[in-house]
C-alpha cells in the first residue's frame, strides 16, 4: 500500500448519479490492474473505490462513483472530493489495495464481469490487457438495470474493435423496446454464451449480494474457485 496526496482535477457527470473523478497524485501512484484505493476522509473514515485507470497511468487516477441520495457512503465521499476541488486542496489516498488484481496468464481465456459501477474494476483490466498484448479471448460483460446506465458503451465497443480476441457484451436487466442485446441478469448471459467455465479465469465486481450468487452459480457451471477473483469474497460466505 502507498499513501499519497492527490489534487482533484475534475468531477464529471457520466449519468444522473454516476461521476468520473480525475485525480493527479503528487507522486506516481503504484498499483496493478484491478486494485482499489481508499479515500481518507478521517483517521477512522476511509472509503474504498476501484481504480478505473490502467497501471501505466501512474500520474492520473480515475474513479467512477455512483452517488445516489440513498448511498451515503459514496455521496459523502463525492462531497469530500467536491470541497477539495473547490478549495484547491489535496485529498489523501491509500493506493494499491486488494487481492483480486489481474493475473497475467496468456493461456486461460478471461471473463470480466461487472454490475453497475463495478465497471471501473474491470475497465482497468481491459485497458491493461490491450496494452500488454495478450492474445487469449477476453469477454467483458457489463450488466446494468437500464440501458441509460451504459455510460461507457461507445468506449468499450471501440476497445473490442481493437483486437479480434476482445468481446464486449452489455446486458440490460430492464430493456427498452428496441434493445437488441442480452437481457436479464449479467451472469446468466455469461452462462448462456459459454457452455462451461472450467478453463476460464473470472474477475467480478458488483454488489456483495450479487457476487455471492454469481460465484455459486458459476461454480455449478464448471468454474474453478481458484480461478475466480473478487474482493467481495472476503466479506461474504
Amino acid at each position: 500500500m502507498q499513501t499519497i496526496n492527490a489534487d482533484v482535477i475534475a468531477i464529471t457527470p457520466l449519468t444522473e448519479i454516476i461521476y468520473k473523478v480525475t485525480l493527479k497524485p503528487a507522486t506516481a501512484a503504484k498499483f496493478e490492474a484491478g486494485h482499489y484505493l481508499q479515500l481518507v476522509l478521517g483517521e477512522k473514515d476511509k472509503r474504498a473505490f476501484s481504480i478505473a485507470s490502467k497501471p501505466s497511468q501512474q500520474n492520473e487516477l480515475e474513479l467512477h462513483i455512483g452517488a445516489s441520495a440513498a448511498d451515503a457512503y459514496a455521496s459523502q465521499a463525492l462531497e469530500h472530493l467536491r470541497q477539495a476541488h473547490l478549495n484547491n486542496r489535496p485529498v489523501a489516498l491509500e493506493v494499491g489495495l486488494g487481492v483480486s488484481q489481474l493475473r497475467i496468464d496468456c493461456q486461460r481465456p478471461i471473463v470480466l464481469l461487472a454490475g453497475g459501477t463495478g465497471f471501473s474494476y474491470v475497465k482497468s483490466m481491459a485497458d491493461h490487457l490491450s496494452e500488454v498484448g495478450c492474445t487469449q479471448p477476453v469477454y467483458f460483460y457489463w450488466g446494468v438495470k437500464e440501458e441509460s446506465a451504459l455510460y461507457a458503451k461507445t468506449e468499450m465497443e471501440a476497445w473490442a474493435a481493437t483486437k479480434e480476441n476482445f468481446h464486449f457484451i452489455p446486458v440490460v436487466e430492464n430493456p427498452n423496446e428496441g434493445w437488441g442485446g442480452h437481457t436479464g441478469y449479467v451472469h446468466q448471459a455469461v452462462m448462456t454464451d459459454i457452455s462451461s467455465l472450467e478453463t476460464y479465469s473470472i474477475y467480478m465486481a458488483g454488489r456483495f449480494d450479487m457476487i455471492g450468487i454469481v460465484r455459486d452459480d458459476f461454480i455449478k457451471h464448471g468454474a474453478v474457485r481458484e480461478h475466480m477473483y473478487a474482493d467481495a469474497f472476503a466479506f461474504i460466505k
